[in-house]
């Protein structure tokens, strides 16, 4: 039987202790055994993790490595089981999360009761924003994020792809007519946003290759939802993700046009946070219980299931 839990807990009280005889008597094991089991684990690693003398043992590099990587897995286990024997129901903190204004109310929100009622006493701090946060200077714990990611020494989970979409309303068709060409775009009122990052440039395909167009339009917003709704409205057209318009386009509120020039159109949707895999419980308990929620969210109904 595999117990190399049980091992690392014998080494861990052998450096703590300093002597195979003291870790022994702690452990109410014979010196033997304990010597037995430390060799034990160096030749299945094939190397050596103490450093043995008359009058004490020392940590090879090795050792020392193997050291504080058995403490940090041996705390990991002691934690999980603590939870466990404790219950999901007793878990608690605050949970500080960043997500775009779209993807957290049509994403995020309706997944927040059952969330709930699986662990009732974790806070959940939600703000909606497009605007990019900083995790460390706004203290979130996981961003929500649509779009490229700049390099950082966060963690990042992907959670899908978001294909883009050219819509308008049916009576802004009526009033302005259907685009069927790209180059219909510059006699076309086309809604955009406001970022730093934006650009009035809508990447394009003709012919087997993307073109990126300039466009022009009367309003501009910071955020998706808004741009939806100036849609809605019948004030021109806009490029936006697919779940920003899923059930618009389902009820007939807003026509899809173009679609073979938004064909591989997409941002890919990510979680970040920070810790690596050292997260808090609570952390950990959101980002797993959302991840495959949101996966589900974000896959296309015609998508097959992964």
């Amino acid at each position: 039987m595999d117990n190399r839990a049980g091992e690392m807990q014998v080494f861990l009280r052998v450096v703590e202790t300093g002597s195979f005889s003291d870790a022994a008597r702690n452990l109410r094991l014979t010196p033997s055994t304990v010597s037995k089991l430390i060799s034990r684990i160096e030749a299945r690693l094939g190397v050596r993790l103490l450093e043995r003398s008359t009058r004490r043992l020392s940590l090879t590099t090795e050792g020392r490595i193997y050291y504080e990587r058995s403490q940090t897995l041996l705390g990991d286990l002691e934690e999980i089981e603590h939870d466990l024997s404790q219950g999901a129901t007793n878990l608690g903190g605050t949970v500080r999360v960043s997500a775009s204004v779209g993807f957290g109310k049509l994403g995020v929100e309706p997944l927040l009761p059952a969330f709930w009622q699986a662990y009732p006493n974790i806070v959940v701090d939600l703000s909606l924003s497009d605007e990019i946060v900083d995790l460390y200077l706004d203290r979130t714990d996981i961003a929500f994020r649509v779009g490229p990611l700049p390099d950082s020494g966060m963690t990042v989970r992907k959670l899908g792809t978001a294909p883009r979409k050219i819509v308008a309303s049916p009576d802004y068709l009526d009033q302005h007519g259907t685009p069927q060409r790209i180059e219909d775009l510059s006699a076309h009122r086309c809604l955009g946003f406001n970022f730093r990052r934006s650009a009035p440039m809508w990447p394009l395909r003709e012919a087997g290759r993307v073109i990126e167009r300039r466009v022009a339009g009367p309003f501009l917003a910071n955020n998706g939802e808004t741009v939806r709704r100036m849609a809605l409205a019948g004030m021109g057209l806009a490029r936006m993700g697919e779940f920003h318009l899923r059930e618009d386009i389902a009820a007939g509120r807003l026509i899809e046009v173009l679609p073979s020039a938004t064909k591989g159109d997409s941002e890919d949707v990510s979680a970040l946070f920070l810790g690596g895999e050292r997260l808090p419980h609570r952390v950990r308990a959101f980002l797993d219980f959302m991840t495959p929620k949101l996966r589900d969210f974000l896959r296309l109904p015609d998508a097959p299931t992964i």
